[in-house]
């Protein structure tokens, strides 16, 4: 069966509208293999996007820890922080939730999704004193 490309489009709106975001691969796929897609998206749809005992704010925070330990790229991450963002969770809850991964997959899977945080939240730091600097 033909899918035109209005329905395509129809599909990819309708996914920026349920989910808030939509990534490179999904654009993709709904132009070259949309009903991989629409069977893939139903799975996302029952586990995150369907109202059940979690609230989206709960599992935003979850996506952001899990994406943090696997090291998934920046971009996917930082869209699940402004979607936690828009559903009510604050920078700090966002930090804690990443913040959980120190224990278990070390420092380097943190400090990764830290910097997506920091830059989308646009956290800043503290700078040493100049007499704090060790001389030369």
């Amino acid at each position: 069966m033909a899918i035109d490309r209005d329905e395509r489009q129809e599909y990819i709106d309708d996914m920026v509208r349920r989910r808030g975001y939509v990534l490179d691969y999904h654009k993709v796929m709904a132009a070259q293999d949309l009903e991989t897609l629409k069977a893939a998206d139903g799975l996302v749809s029952a586990a995150y996007l369907r109202q059940r005992s979690l609230d989206r704010r709960t599992k935003e925070l979850l996506f952001v820890l899990s994406l943090t330990v696997l090291r998934a790229e920046r971009h996917h991450i930082a869209s699940h922080i402004r979607v936690a963002l828009q559903h009510g969770a604050t920078p700090q809850e966002i930090l804690e939730a990443i913040e959980i991964a120190l224990p278990e997959a070390g420092v380097v899977a943190f400090q990764h999704g830290f910097d997506v945080w920091r830059e989308v939240v646009g956290a800043t730091g503290i700078e040493p004193s100049p007499g704090a600097m060790p001389a030369d």
